[in-house]
């Protein structure tokens, strides 16, 4: 299938055009810093590391940093959870895509916008852009605990959501009653 733009002649883009040509990723409230260099790899989650663990973009914003080699088609997101619930999800997942770890959290990588009319449950922090919160106490990112074969990142969003609830005991939000 080929999409094309208008009528008249010009670049007919099939479907695999437009995945490679990827989603930049733009943290709200972030400085719009396309125009440095490196730029484009923090947008997309990739940061620039100091090989010590530590990767910020501009406006002191910490990232997840990608292996070398991954691509991002669909943007990038994070989804954290305590780390004592981490283990009991990987089964539970048809597929696993990045996870890093910390003391605290392990982090799933999840397409961009995969909250969107989805209320993740309250043991969870959906974080935009990968972007970590503020932690004062350390400079020191996640470690990359779990790399999916292939160059996609991603954990699919819903399977993640629901083993989640599961773990967790919440209903999904698609099941509680609508009140009038």
């Amino acid at each position: 299938m080929a999409v094309s733009g208008g009528s008249g002649p010009g670049p007919v883009l099939s479907l695999d055009t437009l995945v490679r040509l990827g989603r930049e990723t733009h943290t709200p409230g972030a400085p719009d810093d396309r125009a440095r260099p490196g730029a484009a790899e923090a947008a997309e989650g990739v940061g620039t590391g100091d090989g010590a663990g530590r990767t910020r973009s501009s406006g002191g914003l910490r990232r997840l940093p990608l292996p070398a080699g991954m691509t991002l088609p669909l943007g990038c997101d994070a989804v954290a959870v305590p780390a004592h619930l981490g283990p009991p999800l990987m089964p539970r997942l048809p597929r696993v895509g990045c996870v890093y770890a910390d003391e605290t959290h392990w982090w799933w990588i999840v397409p961009a916008d995969s909250d969107y009319a989805l209320r993740w449950p309250d043991a969870a922090h959906y974080a935009t852009g990968a972007v970590l919160p503020d932690a004062p106490h350390t400079d020191r990112l996640p470690t990359l605990i779990h790399r999916p074969s292939g160059t996609v990142p991603y954990t699919p969003p819903i399977p993640l959501y629901l083993a989640l609830c599961r773990v967790t005991g919440t209903t999904p939000t698609w099941s509680r009653p609508v009140s009038a």
